[in-house]
């Protein structure tokens, strides 16, 4: 028999469930589907927003859409265009009822619980196609998955239930190496940006200041090629505090400390050039950087929810 079993709705960025359907059957193939969908969970913001998971009997379902997922499973046999149907409804109904700020700022597991009794009903209505059939008009929806079908997920893509090493981090030699480059950051705050700014502004200073060194050495016989390169030497310091700032990389806040220290050198060189307020504000505007990108470290490993 062709029937939703469950469905969940997950926040995207950390896998937090913040509602779900209450689920009767406890076989083992049920069992066996939690652990895929707990594994989902940590891997949306690696997915496109509209996936298929095929699990033996049973199909995963998910779209996601403005931060949130909203995840259902089913047997392998029931309809793509009714399973996204019952997605696409979950997605308004949720959308209307909750705003972002909610679901942006939501601490506690199922803190959504009560949006389960839309589940339900709905779960209800889908798994009695007679009912639906004078309630919605599926060709839309089909229309829409023949243009742009569900990407097919594979188990070698997700790995295994028990924990094995999937493709996302391929187990070999140096494999550590490569993963860093494509781990996530935490989500930017405004300090962050106030501080991607700043070192922009003290980056394009030093390099305008760098240029008339050039000029003035062009000018003249006197004897300031040093400061020419003390000048770009800041703001390469600079950008690559930003880069650090954006982007993940290994030893991360051992090269934040090292181009901080570069700056206050370089600084410190240009001492006769510059007043105590300007050296205050690189200076600072560096420490600041640095204190930042301290701050915002790699997501780590996200919750084992009991999703």
């Amino acid at each position: 028999m062709s029937m939703i079993l469950s469905a969940s709705v997950i926040r995207v960025r950390d896998g937090l469930p913040l509602s779900a359907s209450t689920d009767y059957e406890q076989s083992t193939g049920m069992q066996e589907c939690r652990k895929y969908f707990k594994m989902l969970s940590r891997k949306l913001a690696q997915l496109p927003d509209r996936c298929t998971l095929k699990t033996g009997h049973y199909n995963i379902n998910f779209i996601s859409s403005l931060g949130v997922s909203y995840m259902m499973l089913c047997t392998d046999n029931y309809p793509n265009v009714l399973a996204f149907s019952f997605l696409d409804e979950l997605q308004k109904e949720f959308i209307t009822t909750y705003n972002m700020m909610k679901t942006n700022t939501a601490v506690r597991p199922y803190c959504f619980i009560e949006f389960d009794n839309f589940i339900q009903r709905t779960k209800q209505r889908y798994n009695n196609p007679r009912s639906l059939s004078t309630k919605i008009n599926l060709s839309d929806m089909q229309t829409e998955i023949k243009l742009r079908p569900p990407y097919q997920i594979s188990m070698c893509e997700l790995g295994s239930a028990n924990g094995v090493t999937s493709a996302f981090s391929v187990d070999y030699k140096g494999a550590g190496k490569i993963s860093s480059g494509h781990q996530r950051l935490e989500p930017a705050t405004l300090s962050g940006i106030v501080g991607f700014i700043l070192s922009l502004l003290c980056g394009a200073l030093n390099l305008i200041r760098g240029f008339h060194a050039i000029e003035s050495l062009l000018q003249s016989d006197g004897d300031d090629f040093n400061y020419i390169i003390a000048f770009f030497l800041g703001t390469a310091a600079c950008l690559y505090q930003c880069y650090l700032l954006v982007y993940y990389t290994g030893w991360r806040n051992v090269k934040s400390f090292l181009t901080f220290g570069l700056i206050c050198l370089c600084n410190m060189y240009l001492y006769e050039l510059r007043n105590l307020w300007q050296l205050f504000f690189h200076v600072t505007v560096g420490a600041f950087v640095t204190l930042q990108i301290w701050l915002r470290q790699a997501q780590g490993k996200a919750p084992d929810y009991d999703v």
